[in-house]
């Protein structure tokens, strides 16, 4: 199975405070705390309102040079608390690549949060039609996420073949063909975010959203890879409500939504596959398996109507 990639340089709170004295000495004395390290990034709050990214991979480094551009005019149409690049950090110091202080969004990962306490359904349909508009021509482009799900086949038959093993392997599989095959996107490409899994929406208090994190997969695409949303982050009951507002917002066919339970399930088996993964993703992975099973299995063997969703 494949593991989270190592980091090809690594960074250090020494290194952020010796780039930041060098490059932003207004910045340079605020309180500086590690806050999270994925796949491509590390990021340190700076002070009470601000965020260091750094990419920790050659590949992210193109992906922070997108946020710099095109976040700031995403946030200005969304409204909602997004992390805005404000300054731009250069290579320097022995490390290679640009990097950026965000503002700093308040609120829980959605992965701390129980699916019962996940709320703003409404708040984030919004945020997806405001964001889903025709992509200009030099929007980004990402290979791995603005593409027709049928394209991921041999990706996700290799995850399959990984979890061989598991009871609902074969349940799993017919999901797959089912789902995968639906028509193509017929539109214009919009901007997605392409990274919307609970680890990226956080979350107040009181369960409504608080903001959406880490748009280092933007790119121009179909909408289904962020309407994946709907059965990685709520259970049935709150998932119909999410379903309702986005057909309220802009409309979405069968198609769009079949594509959409496809790529969650690519997620998910991407999220369950991975040797070593972080508990709280496989955990997450577990549970959108487990929702995409409960709706859609009995369909296959001819129980039970659609939803609007299937």
């Amino acid at each position: 199975m494949s593991r989270t990639p190592e980091a090809e340089t690594v960074v250090t709170a020494d290194l952020v405070r010796a780039l930041l004295a060098d490059q932003h000495p207004d910045l340079a004395g605020l309180p500086l705390v590690p806050a999270a390290e994925g796949w491509d990034n590390v990021v340190f709050r700076l002070g009470d309102g601000l965020a260091v990214r750094m990419p920790r991979r050659e590949l992210a480094a193109g992906l922070v040079r997108s946020e710099l551009r095109f976040v700031g005019e995403i946030a200005a149409r969304t409204g909602i608390a997004l992390p805005v690049p404000v300054r731009r950090g250069r290579p320097a110091r022995g490390y290679p690549w640009e990097w950026s202080i965000c503002r700093w969004t308040e609120g829980a990962p959605g992965l701390s949060v129980p699916p019962a306490a996940r709320g703003g359904a409404a708040e984030l349909a919004g945020f997806l039609g405001a964001l889903h508009t025709p992509a200009p021509p030099d929007a980004p482009e990402n290979p791995f996420r603005g593409l027709h799900v049928g394209a991921l086949d041999a990706r996700v038959r290799e995850r399959l073949a990984l979890v061989a093993h598991r009871p609902d392997h074969a349940e799993l599989s017919a999901l797959w063909a089912a789902l995968s095959g639906a028509a193509p996107h017929a539109g214009p490409a919009v901007w997605v975010h392409g990274d919307l899994h609970p680890g990226n929406i956080l979350f107040a208090a009181d369960g409504s959203l608080a903001g959406v994190i880490d748009f280092g997969d933007l790119c121009a695409g179909d909408p289904a890879v962020d309407l994946a949303v709907a059965w990685q982050l709520y259970e049935e009951g709150r998932r119909r409500e999410f379903v309702a507002a986005v057909e309220a917002v802009l409309p979405r066919d069968r198609d769009t939504w079949r594509r959409a339970a496809a790529w969650a399930l690519h997620f998910g088996l991407l999220s369950v596959a991975i040797e070593g993964n972080d508990p709280a993703f496989a955990a997450n992975g577990e549970f959108t398996l487990r929702e995409l099973r409960a709706e859609f299995s009995h369909r296959l063997t001819g129980g039970g109507g659609a939803s609007r969703s299937a």
